[in-house]
């Protein structure tokens, strides 16, 4: 039986979403499971109509195209579209965006080039990470140079409502996403391991995995509980002599040192892929 969804308190904003993909439908899915929107109050548009059906029965208001979406006058305009196709989907949407608050979620497209291609809006970039689909994801959060303060609080909420939001500088979103943005892959690693090195040891494998999967949920959980510092955490787990501590003593230094060559590994070709 799963969890109810948190709820928070509702916003009293409007919100369009150009892009009804993962992370588009998933956000907009979030904003009304959570309460902070109404179904009515969040429009999304896409090129495929059939991806626009399912949210057209739940109650959201739908068009056909960018341009249809904007005309709504939206509070917000969330833009949920792929980096490579963004430029295409701006064009012509300048004037109508001047003087809106625009967010996008788009990876590696800086504020720079947003805030020329839309010279009159108030741009803030945020960068989500998966695990916004279940209401426990994690978004940076940077505004342009033309973002009010209440800009600033509008998006956070929003995003806060999908897990956390955490305002940063532009230069920390490349590491942001190479600690974070990439975390999703990491903890799925560390449970797929411990899967298969449980099912040799002759545990049975579903079992296994949905023990290890309501391990790693309790920790996440604890840790945001009590604010513990997660070494604080180990040591409770950590009897002197015993099972956890030979254990430790044998993965430490190696998973860590893993950790620290994979992020490094990820900021190299996010930079690569930059052109830096």
């Amino acid at each position: 039986m799963g969890a109810e969804s948190p709820k928070a308190a509702p916003l009293n904003a409007t919100v369009g979403i150009i892009g009804a993909g993962s992370m588009g439908g998933a956000i907009a899915r979030g904003l009304v499971a959570t309460g902070s929107c109404s179904a009515a109050d969040v429009c999304l548009c896409n090129r495929t109509p059939q991806k626009l059906e399912a949210f057209a029965r739940d109650g959201f208001s739908t068009c056909a195209d960018a341009d249809s979406l904007v005309q709504r006058g939206t509070d917000v305009v969330i833009l949920a579209v792929k980096p490579q196709v963004l430029p295409e989907v701006l064009d012509g949407l300048a004037q109508p965006l001047d003087g809106r608050l625009v967010v996008s979620i788009a990876a590696g497209v800086t504020l720079d080039t947003l805030e020329s291609a839309l010279p009159g809006s108030r741009i803030v970039r945020v960068m989500p990470n998966l695990p916004i689909q279940v209401l426990s994801g994690a978004s940076a959060v940077a505004p342009g140079s033309r973002a009010t303060t209440a800009d600033v609080r509008l998006v956070c909420a929003l995003f806060g409502a999908l897990g956390c939001a955490e305002v940063m500088r532009e230069d920390q979103l490349d590491a942001e996403g190479a600690v974070i943005g990439c975390a999703p892959a990491f903890f799925a690693l560390v449970v797929d391991a411990l899967t298969r090195r449980g099912i040799e040891a002759g545990l049975p494998a579903q079992a296994c995995r949905s023990m290890a999967e309501a391990t790693m949920l309790g920790v996440a959980r604890s840790l945001e509980q009590t604010g513990e510092h997660p070494r604080a955490y180990m040591e409770k787990v950590t009897s002197p002599g015993g099972t956890t501590a030979a254990a430790l003593r044998a993965m430490e230094s190696g998973l860590v040192e893993a950790f620290y060559e994979g992020v490094d590994d990820a900021l190299a070709r996010t930079r690569e892929l930059a052109g830096q």
